[in-house]
């Protein structure tokens, strides 16, 4: 089988992409040359693939990269771009509360790409995916670096709402699955094996760095003006805006509801110490490095 992957050097794409022989293969993001909504382009990139994992999006906007741009406009060119190569199914990397009218663009933009794909007349697979985590996550890998850096966390609500990370490792045999013969004309919720509050994770984390961490409930207001703040003046943020609305809701159950995996598909794994380990970046917390006036 041969597949192509937008958004292939991003984290889940270079993950799946490992799974594969580099021939088997195709990588396709602006860091190759191709925009995710030059259709001709990806018509190109396409050809001779048996299939498309559309990995392709961005959890915050920056310049030309928007949500309608990334999320819209991407899907509906990968889906043309796909029928005029012949492709024969579109596998897409949703989230897990994509919804219409609930006022985040974010949200709703992936809510909007969806239902182009239900609508293409393609096969298809929707997987509605939770929070994922992994060597080069923003989920670990920022954990740990706050807690490196202060040893105080603000959980976001004075009501903590629960997360369920999924391994990305765990993600992938399930793209790799709905690549195959598998998932047909479906959209599929994913979400991993343990549930927990934020605050849980964060202090397991803490404690594999050799970190002591005080949690503290704080509004989502703060955490809105905090996602604004640091999406302004880091290259990555600590939090995005999209991010902290995600946490504010709970990242647990779809919305709306929808089918789950089969058994033999669903992650098992919890968030414990030999996957957090496995995902944690070289010790260190964050420095003005960080920041986008420390670019050079």
């Amino acid at each position: 089988m041969r597949i192509a992957i937008t958004g292939g050097t991003g984290f889940v794409g270079r993950n799946l992409a490992e799974r594969f022989a580099p021939e088997d293969a195709v990588v396709i993001s602006r860091r190759t040359g191709v925009a995710v909504d030059d259709v001709a382009a990806l018509a190109e990139a396409f050809a001779g693939c048996d299939a498309v994992a559309h990995c392709a999006g961005i959890n915050r906007e920056i310049g030309e990269q928007t949500y309608d741009r990334v999320h819209r406009a991407g899907t509906a060119a990968v889906i043309e771009a796909a029928r005029i190569a012949g492709v024969r199914k579109i596998v897409m990397l949703s989230f897990l509360r994509a919804r219409p009218g609930c006022g985040s663009e974010y949200h709703e933009s992936k809510w909007d790409a969806e239902e182009m794909l239900r609508a293409s007349g393609l096969d298809y697979t929707i997987l509605k995916a939770g929070m994922i985590y992994g060597r080069g996550d923003h989920l670990v890998d920022h954990l740990s670096r706050i807690v490196q850096t202060i040893p105080l966390f603000a959980s976001v609500g004075l009501r903590e709402r629960s997360i369920s990370p999924i391994p990305v490792e765990e993600l992938v045999d399930v793209l790799v699955a709905a690549l195959g013969d598998r998932l047909p004309r479906s959209t599929v919720a994913v979400r991993g094996g343990e549930t927990l509050l934020l605050s849980k994770a964060v202090r397991r984390v803490a404690a594999l760095v050799g970190r002591r961490v005080v949690v503290v409930p704080m509004p989502v207001a703060f955490h809105r003006l905090l996602g604004a703040l640091t999406e302004a003046v880091m290259q990555v943020p600590l939090v995005a805006t999209a991010q902290v609305r995600m946490l504010a809701e709970g990242v647990t159950h779809a919305a709306p509801p929808t089918a789950e995996l089969p058994d033999d598909l669903r992650p098992r794994q919890p968030f414990d110490q030999a996957r957090i380990s496995a995902a944690l970046p070289p010790r260190g917390g964050f420095t003005l490095a960080d920041l986008r006036l420390g670019r050079r």
